[in-house]
């Protein structure tokens, strides 16, 4: 199991957790667009760290877009299973064609 494996399967864990006693607990008893905007704030701040250069921060600010990925997904009942079987359904295609199919 990888580390992606075991931060999932924690967060999902923690849906049905008390709010009071778990930071993703609270995202998730926020709701689905809550995890969103915070996804969409991390994302930014990842971009930011991109443009300046800092590896060291632009790492934990990956670290955090996982997370908060990872969150959002959970929110939606979209698990990580769903997620690697798309990946693997487009693997071997070429981005410029896999982008032409959705058109």
């Amino acid at each position: 199991m990888t580390t992606l494996d075991r931060l999932f399967d924690t967060i999902a864990a923690r849906k049905n957790a008390d709010p009071d006693s778990s930071w993703t607990a609270k995202l998730l008893a926020r709701g689905p667009e809550k995890c969103a905007e915070k996804f969409g704030e991390e994302s930014i701040e990842a971009i930011i760290e991109a443009v300046k250069g800092d590896q060291a921060r632009l790492t934990s600010e990956a670290a955090d877009v996982l997370y908060h990925l990872f969150v959002m997904l959970a929110a939606r009942d979209v698990t990580l299973q769903d997620v690697c079987a798309e990946l693997e359904r487009r693997e071997g295609t070429s981005g410029l064609v896999e982008k032409a199919a959705r058109s």
